[in-house]
């Protein structure tokens, strides 16, 4: 498969280009940046010293011309960028049977409406959102695999899916309950951008956006139950854990949650069911998920954490899991070799 990628420079794209110079069935064509990107004309290394060595392809500017030459020597392009962008471009793409893996939240939400309320912005493609297709890899495969638009989802989204679906595709949860996802994100999430909101010297522990944040629709959505959702930003680079608690039917056991967990990710690698509560420390530079819950039978309650690294599972390497299943590979493929160790 030969790619773009457009969004070269921020971080998620910057761990997103580091996973597929590992890949030896993608090859890597070409770094995209915006249009007045201070980066265009720097070499990806320049810009990310990290991978000098690895990846010293050009960072050149989006434009129409780009892509009208660049579509006739692509297979796919990632999208890294802002959440307009995606959406306004991602139809030329697929017209050019280009396929598109959308890292943004452009195509996450089902709804045309929700795109002003939760994103700031009129979605001007219906034709292209009714194609797309959430990509969540551990649960909607063969979806993804019929796919050529994925939406890879966000980062509090994966965490708290992982943890949630679970419970709600068994419809274990009590109906009409209240379900409450808590999450703490690292300032990565935030971007690359300067912010004095995201500098280390101002961040402390902290709630915001609590009851208009807009991960909640996309929770809610896939989980086909409604939450809220509390995200807190928190003093340290990378990582990210989300915890639920939920009701759970009258009757449904201890027994019958790790039941359902058990199924549910036996045969996914990355995702990791553990016998202690996750630390972000064991989930940092990894494609893997860490999963823990616990039930209380006595109030019928049950409380699941999950931690990822918010710029991989939460973003890069679900991107490169999604594209795996796209060319018919293990969604781990390249990601952790067989003994399940993640690669370098």
């Amino acid at each position: 498969m030969k790619v773009a990628v457009v969004g070269a420079s921020g971080y998620v794209g910057a761990e997103l280009i580091g996973l597929l110079c590992n890949h030896n069935k993608i090859s890597l064509e070409h770094l995209v940046v915006s249009e007045n990107s201070s980066s265009s004309g720097m070499t990806f290394s320049e810009l990310h010293p990290k991978w000098l060595g690895v990846c010293d392809l050009p960072l050149v500017c989006f434009s129409q011309q780009w892509l009208d030459d660049a579509v006739k020597g692509i297979d796919a392009v990632f999208f890294a960028t802002p959440h307009e962008f995606s959406a306004q471009w991602a139809q030329a793409f697929l017209d050019a049977g280009v396929k598109v893996f959308d890292l943004s939240g452009g195509f996450r939400l089902k709804s045309l409406s929700d795109y002003p309320e939760f994103y700031g912005f009129e979605h001007e493609f219906p034709e292209a959102l009714a194609k797309a297709q959430y990509g969540l890899a551990e649960w909607q495969h063969d979806e993804i695999a019929a796919s050529d638009l994925i939406a890879v989802p966000g980062c509090y989204p994966t965490a708290s899916l992982l943890s949630l679906k679970p419970i709600t595709s068994n419809n274990l949860q009590k109906d009409d309950s209240l379900i409450v996802v808590n999450g703490i994100s690292g300032v990565s999430g935030a971007g690359r951008k300067a912010s004095l909101a995201t500098s280390f010297y101002e961040v402390s522990l902290s709630p915001y956006n609590i009851l208009q944040h807009r991960h909640q629709p996309e929770i809610s959505q896939e989980a086909n139950a409604q939450v809220i959702f509390n995200p807190h930003l928190a003093p340290f680079k990378r990582g990210l854990l989300s915890t639920v608690t939920l009701q759970l039917k009258a009757g449904v056991t201890a027994e019958q949650v790790d039941d359902a967990f058990a199924k549910a990710y036996a045969d996914k690698p990355l995702v990791r069911t553990i016998g202690q509560w996750p630390k972000i420390d064991n989930v940092a530079y990894t494609p893997f998920a860490d999963v823990h819950w616990k039930v209380d039978e006595s109030k019928q309650t049950v409380v699941v954490s999950c931690a990822i690294d918010n710029l991989l599972k939460g973003a890069a390497s679900q991107a490169v899991q999604c594209a795996n299943i796209s060319l018919g590979l293990p969604s781990y493929y390249s990601l952790i070799n067989v003994s399940g160790e993640a690669h370098a």
